[in-house]
């Protein structure tokens, strides 16, 4: 379903200072944009960008102008996050009564979160006659960022009482979805996060404990199952076979290929002999972090350290390319920093930036395995590598050297 969305700022505040455009110049600008975008695309949304902040006339008349253009789906942003629950449900309701021709459109509300009001306000928008919002997975985005899919998709099904509406999302998705963008971009859901953190449905109070013992819904407004946790936890370990493996992988949402799937459980096979039980958990960064690196590239082959408090660390590394091995030696502040400035040695990169360098426990017991992210910057671009072992050195080896592979890949697309 193709669509084209176009913006344009309404504020005065926008206009003046980094549009520097009048007001009759924006409202011809929007009417042609969108009428250019007509021509490409019959589906074409158009944003009035610090929509909240704008003169409530002049909003009216930017609308008007663009449906009259050919938009079929009008965007009212709280761009900065400015607006307050009530002010939002008002615009959206005073929009529909100034401009008739709202009825025949789809009237969206895209809200951000510096007040922590995104997820408030959408619901507003949603109450006052925005039939689309326009939300992200764990709520990412820019600054404090956007509201958040899980919060409005659970809002809604957990309070059909407030509103006729409802959506098409399959909110047994939710977590999964939430755990591998989390992944993605080399961070953990903190533990209040609103439906996907860690505490959402853990009860430490004794008072609380005991009302969900006796009855679930003393404290618990939905059910973990619902957003697709899974509903019971079986542990797996040296002497569970493929298919125990594979029917465990079905029930947490993955369906792997055969080639994947044999990947993946001599893996796991190779992780029961170092720790006494593989938990979903592990089960799961297992097959995200599963993929082989493509061919042409550095791949680990071996590496040693020695560290100490009292002396420099010292890392000798070897990866492999097409076939050959390449070994380097380096001393460093930490072993992490010895590694991997002899990975550097044999990839010799171009001059980058260390943006960041995550360590996260996959799951609980001194035996769990660590899962590494290690950002770079070049070119201002991020380029994120991952690294899963129970040896948190290897883990993060395996992370740099998959971070280097891709910026090197870049580099050299760019012939530089």
């Amino acid at each position: 379903s193709p669509r084209i969305h176009v913006f344009i700022a309404t504020s005065p505040v926008h206009m003046q200072y980094k549009l520097k455009m009048t007001p009759q110049q924006v409202l011809e600008s929007a009417a042609a944009s969108v009428r250019y975008a007509k021509k490409l695309c019959p589906d074409v949304e158009f944003s009035a960008e610090d929509a909240m902040r704008s003169d409530p006339d002049f909003l009216a008349q930017v609308v008007r102008a663009a449906i009259a253009a050919g938009a079929n789906v009008i965007n009212i942003p709280d761009t900065v996050g400015y607006v307050l629950p009530f002010e939002m449900r008002a615009a959206i309701e005073n929009l529909r009564a100034a401009v008739p021709e709202c009825e025949g459109v789809e009237l969206s509300v895209h809200c951000h979160n510096d007040l922590g009001m995104a997820t408030a306000n959408t619901l507003a928008g949603i109450i006052g006659g925005a039939t689309q919002v326009e939300c992200t997975i764990n709520g990412i985005g820019e600054r404090a960022g956007n509201a958040s899919l899980e919060e409005v998709v659970m809002t809604l099904r957990t309070r059909p009482d407030f509103c006729a509406w409802a959506c098409n999302v399959d909110a047994s998705q939710i977590y999964m979805a939430s755990k591998i963008v989390y992944g993605i971009i080399g961070r953990q859901a903190p533990p209040t996060k609103p439906i996907v953190g860690g505490n959402a449905f853990a009860h430490e109070a004794g008072i609380h404990q005991h009302g969900v013992m006796a009855n679930k819904s003393t404290y618990e407004i939905m059910t973990p199952e619902s957003i697709g946790i899974p509903s019971k936890h079986m542990v797996l370990g040296k002497h569970s076979g493929r298919h125990a493996f594979e029917e465990r992988l079905h029930e947490l949402g993955f369906t792997l290929g055969k080639a994947e799937l044999e990947s993946c459980f001599a893996w796991f096979k190779d992780l029961c002999d170092k720790k006494k039980e593989v938990t979903d958990r592990d089960s799961v960064a297992m097959v995200r972090n599963q993929a082989p690196e493509p061919s042409g590239v550095y791949a680990l082959k071996g590496f040693s350290v020695h560290a100490g408090n009292s002396e420099a660390s010292t890392a000798v590394v070897s990866l492999e390319k097409d076939g050959a091995v390449h070994e380097e030696v380096a001393i460093g502040n930490g072993p992490v920093d010895a590694a991997y400035k002899a990975v550097d040695k044999i990839v010799c990169p171009p001059d980058y930036g260390f943006e960041n360098y995550v360590i996260q426990s996959v799951s609980e017991g001194k035996d769990s395995m660590g899962e590494v992210m290690t950002m770079l910057r070049y070119d201002d671009k991020i380029f994120t590598g991952r690294g899963l072992s129970t040896d948190i050195i290897q883990a993060s080896i395996l992370s740099y050297v998959h971070a280097q592979n891709k910026l090197m890949a870049y580099y050299r697309e760019k012939g530089e």
